[in-house]
């Protein structure tokens, strides 16, 4: 977590993108949220009530191939010892980002390396 003065207030999370032949990419983002939602986040984080944190923002980075800076997101918390997972979007791009198969070498060939 962190916030940036006069820029925002940011979580980060997990962003996992199912590939072809069974394999999947998780990408680290970080997902923008209101300056006021990071206090509950924090707090939350430390606590025993963290495995039921669900978490409405932004995503605060371009994901190639598909862009989607801004695009809303949800993040929801998977599994307690981990960062929260990214599950849902009203955005119809993110969301097939989220629940489609994309082909391994398009998506692995804007990784850098």
């Amino acid at each position: 977590m962190m916030q940036v003065n006069d820029i925002g207030a940011f979580v980060r999370a997990l962003l996992p993108v199912h590939l072809t032949a069974g394999h999947t990419i998780t990408y680290g983002v970080w997902v923008g949220v209101h300056p006021e939602e990071l206090r509950r986040i924090f707090d939350t984080w430390w606590s025993p009530e963290y495995q039921g944190l669900v978490v409405d923002g932004r995503l605060a980075n371009r994901i190639a191939p598909w862009g989607l800076l801004g695009a809303p997101i949800r993040l929801r918390v998977l599994d307690p010892d981990q960062t929260p997972y990214c599950v849902d979007s009203v955005d119809a791009r993110l969301q097939s980002v989220l629940t489609e198969e994309w082909d391994h070498g398009l998506v692995l060939s804007t990784v850098p390396v």
